[in-house]
């Protein structure tokens, strides 16, 4: 019996659609999982066009296989990876290709790398990002890994991702766990810019006192121009959802606790490993944890109340302002992740190409957005662009929007609403683009009490003083 081109392990939601949309590209394709109701559901979903099996066991499964074996793994991150690749591993000969599309962290990939190497496999780290429609539909498909092993791969990942412009929304991010890393800044990112978009929301309600009908028209008009993205035009659509439950709109109802997976957490902690500076970033995990504080907040509330907001004098200048400083905000979240990106090549020696990572989260992915057509161009002309921020063009648009951030950013402060982003935005823009900041200070403080040294600035070399203490 001819051998299928593909197989996948793991049937959930994304596991099934990722498997339909490689069927629908022409390639065959079996199905593994150890829940017979998703095997069910599988078969459920088969075309007659399309050559798919289902199988019962792993060993049937990988019978099931033309050579060199190709199987996509799309299980819970962590140790379900480990237990899959335990049972599956001794059924694979020299030179099949193991393919981890979940969410891993990518030290485990990493390891899984090398572990398998020495049984003479191949295993590739992919980050898929677009959610269960973009999985079905065609997502941004982030690989990286065994550059061998990818160019078997790379015709299915063609054709089952996201296209713009006719060009493919999957490209080699690197080596090693490269795929993964690009996705864990991708999902960085995207935490950043929801809490930015929260933040603007909240101005706009508090602010101005707009309803959610006037906050979708908002948001549809932003969507409409240069911030055209995925994100601002799903929360168009969230202002427009009647509440199934009760009378009204359901974003009212929706209690103020954000959950998290993990992957945001994770890029703060890489930047803080290799030393990146991405506050946004951090400041929207730090948001997600401090959201889960509800009672302590109210509690909280209650004890330092707070002035009634001061309406802004003219509302529709407001809105624009907010506009803007959510835009420029937004710019800022994806020029530390990027820095991130470029740091992170460096020290794992991922190779990964920016102009690559730009070009395609420009379709298929949370984050997409007519923006990232700047940063390709920006990676076009300068492929060694340590930061976004120092690209020509992309200045002028910084220049023409800095005023409306520190403005939103003023007024929220003025009136007691919290937009931790906004102000991480702000407070990393000001510190990037200051020639002398008072770190000489914290310098002389850390020699003062702990003899740690210091530069100087008018002669090279390492100096230490023994500081006189003053006399009162």
């Amino acid at each position: 019996m001819e051998g299928y081109n593909f197989g996948m392990i793991g049937l959930g939601v994304m596991g099934r659609n990722l498997l339909y949309n490689i069927a629908d590209n022409g390639f065959s394709i079996a199905g593994f999982d150890l829940d017979a109701v998703k095997i069910r559901e599988l078969q459920e979903g088969v075309t007659s066009a399309t050559k798919v099996i289902s199988t019962a066991t792993v060993e049937d499964f990988v019978a099931a296989l033309e050579s060199p074996k190709k199987i996509i793994l799309m299980v819970p991150a962590g140790v379900p990876v480990d237990a899959v690749l335990y049972s599956l591993t001794p059924l694979l000969s020299p030179g099949d290709i193991v393919i981890d599309a979940g969410n891993s962290y990518f030290k485990d990939t990493e390891r899984r790398v090398a572990d398998l190497k020495e049984k003479n496999l191949h295993f590739m780290g992919i980050g898929v990002s677009g959610g269960a429609e973009g999985a079905r539909r065609g997502p941004s498909i982030m690989p990286g890994g065994d550059l061998e092993a990818f160019k078997l791969i790379q015709p299915m990942l063609e054709a089952i991702s996201a296209k713009v412009n006719g060009d493919a929304c999957t490209a080699y991010m690197g080596n090693g766990a490269a795929g993964n890393y690009v996705k864990m800044v991708h999902n960085g990112i995207e935490y950043a810019i929801m809490q930015l978009i929260s933040e603007a929301y909240d101005l706009l309600k508090k602010g101005a006192n707009l309803n959610n009908d006037q906050l979708y028209e908002v948001f549809k008009e932003w969507n409409s121009g240069e911030m055209n993205s995925y994100l601002l035009e799903i929360t168009r659509d969230i202002f427009k959802q009647k509440d199934d439950l009760e009378e009204g709109f359901l974003v009212d109802q929706i209690l103020d606790k954000a959950g998290a997976k993990g992957t945001g957490k994770w890029t703060s902690e890489q930047a803080m490993e290799i030393g990146v500076s991405i506050p946004n970033i951090d400041t929207a995990v730090t948001s997600r944890i401090l959201s889960a504080y509800k009672e302590e907040r109210t509690k909280a509330s209650q004890i330092y109340s707070k002035n009634e907001i001061t309406s802004p004098e003219n509302t529709e200048l407001f809105i624009k302002e907010v506009g803007e400083a959510l835009y420029l905000a937004t710019i800022i979240s994806y020029a530390q992740g990027l820095a991130l990106l470029v740091k992170a090549s460096e020290e794992y020696s991922f190779e990964t190409s920016l102009k690559d990572v730009v070009k395609i989260w420009r379709g298929g992915c949370i984050i997409r957005s007519v923006l990232l057509e700047k940063f390709y161009v920006a990676y076009t002309k300068d492929s060694d662009l340590s930061n976004i921020l120092l690209d020509q063009d992309i200045s002028e648009i910084v220049k023409t929007k800095i005023s409306s951030l520190r403005n939103t950013a003023a007024f929220a402060a003025k009136n007691g609403i919290s937009t931790l982003g906004i102000q991480s935005a702000l407070g990393y823009f000001d510190a990037y683009t200051t020639e002398s900041l008072p770190v000489n200070l914290i310098q002389a403080q850390r020699d003062y009490f702990g003899a740690h040294t210091y530069q100087r600035t008018d002669r090279e070399g390492i100096f230490h003083t023994t500081w006189q203490t003053a006399i009162i």
